[in-house]
């Protein structure tokens, strides 16, 4: 089994409250898992206004289409949020 995961951590500078953050968390959760099938959720800085950082996965047995997959995904974060992505690590695993 082939496990590819990625966290991305985003930047939302003008969030002023924990309560926005969650709406843009809640948003960008709920549109990834409608389009793909991935476990994804907000991983790290809950308490942090500002930082937003996803992480998600996807297993298979092919390391090429878990890959294309995870790029797909963050592509579509991308196109699908005003906040900065700041950083993006990836990573695949055979398990």
């Amino acid at each position: 089994m082939i496990v590819s995961y990625c966290k991305i951590y985003l930047r939302a500078n003008w969030v002023h409250s924990l309560k926005e953050k969650r709406m843009i968390v809640k948003s960008i959760v709920g549109k990834v898992k409608s389009h793909y099938n991935v476990s994804i959720c907000e991983i790290e800085n809950q308490d942090l206004h500002k930082s937003i950082v996803i992480g998600f996965s996807v297993c298979g047995s092919d390391a090429v289409l878990t890959n294309k997959i995870v790029q797909e995904v963050v592509d579509y974060i991308e196109e699908n949020t005003d906040a900065y992505i700041e950083n993006i690590e990836m990573d695949t695993i055979n398990v």
